[in-house]
């Protein structure tokens, strides 16, 4: 398998938040972004998951809530570079970008089949 440590995949999460556009975060709100190194056991080949209510159904009850919650995956992220990438740094930069859009875009009320349409599935 591809190795690359929790502390790389950290920073190329981290970089791939920041080029979000500006007017993108700006808008963002009460999420947090984490790193994990594996889904749950049931869904091995998952990359990301959003967990929490999207922006386009919070109403005036939204208030005093934990953050919504980004994970991305490493090992299930490099198992799929190492398959699909040839297991080129390049391509995982690619995956972990591809994923934090996807997860940010559940965030703003985007579903998998516009996310798939627009390139993001």
């Amino acid at each position: 398998m591809l190795e690359m440590t929790r502390e790389e995949f950290e920073e190329l999460v981290a970089e791939a938040l920041d080029r979000i556009p500006p007017e993108l975060t700006r808008l963002m709100d009460n999420v947090a972004v984490f790193v994990e190194d594996e889904p749950a056991a049931d869904d091995p080949e998952l990359l990301g998951l959003y967990e929490g209510t999207p922006l386009t159904e919070r109403g005036e009850w939204y208030a005093g809530v934990l953050p919504d919650r980004i994970t991305v995956y490493r090992g299930p992220t490099l198992r799929l570079v190492e398959r699909d990438h040839e297991g080129s740094r390049e391509g995982v930069v690619e995956e972990v970008e591809i994923t934090v859009v996807h997860e940010i875009a559940h965030h703003f009320g985007i579903d998998d089949e516009r996310l798939h349409e627009l390139g993001y599935g």
